[in-house]
């Protein structure tokens, strides 16, 4: 199990990611305040691929891992998700199949809502337009971590948007105790292999990535984001 621990103070608000972010607190509230919330436990599917789209969940607090599997049988984590995201919309707007699975990576909480409760919902809060912004974001994510170039940035950018989607404040440095992210996990999202991931993490110590028996601390945030927005140079 790895885990993922970095001081407090460091979290970059200038780029609108998630939902809660794009849409605004006050429309991302009413969201929360008609569904209903759930717990779950790390290693949890929650939603499942080819299924109907039969409702979305807005995230709480922990942290999920969104996986397809290919026709040959792959697994590629496509993203990682965290407080302030929606989960599962594409699939109640459009009426088709789930294109991925995702699954809880730490403790999770989710507000979970019905498809024709969302469907209303949108319309009633105009969030057409912002839904789709909210899927190109998404969209650029998955890019950037896939893309070619240099992987130690594409490294870099990966955990700096794991820490981006963490709950925060954290009570003390061990932000997510819970938390199960295997570099098998690294390897698939960046389509690299293991032992990359293993060198490429030594490779970022010198900006403050340590790993200690399954734990990835990063003690400069800061020095980590900078080397991850060279990937946009």
């Amino acid at each position: 199990m790895t885990e993922l621990s970095y001081p407090p103070g460091e979290s970059d608000g200038s780029t609108p990611q998630t939902l809660r972010d794009l849409a605004g607190e006050e429309v991302w509230g009413r969201l929360i305040a008609q569904a209903h919330t759930q717990w779950h436990p790390p290693g949890r599917t929650l939603l499942h691929q080819g299924e109907a789209g039969t409702h979305v969940l807005a995230v709480l607090s922990g942290r999920l891992k969104v996986v397809r599997t290919e026709r040959n049988g792959k697994l590629s984590l496509l993203a990682f998700r965290g407080p302030g995201e929606l989960l599962g919309e594409m699939a109640v707007q459009t009426g088709g199949g789930r294109l991925a699975s995702v699954a809880t990576l730490s403790r999770c909480r989710v507000a979970v809502t019905g498809k024709a409760d969302f469907e209303r919902f949108i319309d009633d809060n105009n969030l057409g337009p912002v839904l789709a912004r909210y899927a190109i974001t998404r969209v650029h994510e998955s890019t950037r971590a896939i893309a070619g170039g240099d992987p130690l940035l594409r490294l870099a950018a990966t955990l700096v948007r794991i820490a981006d989607t963490s709950d925060w404040p954290a009570p003390c440095a061990e932000l997510s105790p819970d938390l199960t992210l295997t570099r098998e996990e690294l390897a698939q999202h960046l389509g690299i292999s293991r032992n990359t991931v293993t060198d490429l993490l030594g490779d970022l110590r010198s900006c403050g990535v340590v790993t200690r028996r399954g734990h990835i601390v990063i003690s400069d945030l800061t020095a980590l984001r900078r080397t991850a927005a060279e990937l946009d140079g």
